[in-house]
């Protein structure tokens, strides 16, 4: 059984719903509505919550559950 990639504050917004599908949910619900377009391939999760206000710890927590 291959183990989950850990997400981190890095990781690209693509590349963590390639990582975990059940993270778009939970990042439109942080106000993430952009994960399809030409931000999402670029921008790190960290970048993300800078720009949207979002600790970035507890989101990390969410995520990697």
């Amino acid at each position: 059984m291959e183990e989950k990639k850990q997400i981190t504050g890095d990781t690209i917004i693509a590349e963590i719903l390639k990582i975990n599908p059940q993270a778009a949910p939970i990042l439109m619900g942080k106000g993430m509505h952009c994960l399809g377009c030409s931000i999402a391939s670029g921008e790190t999760l960290s970048q993300a919550c800078e720009v949207h206000g979002l600790a970035l710890d507890e989101l990390l927590k969410e995520l990697n559950k």
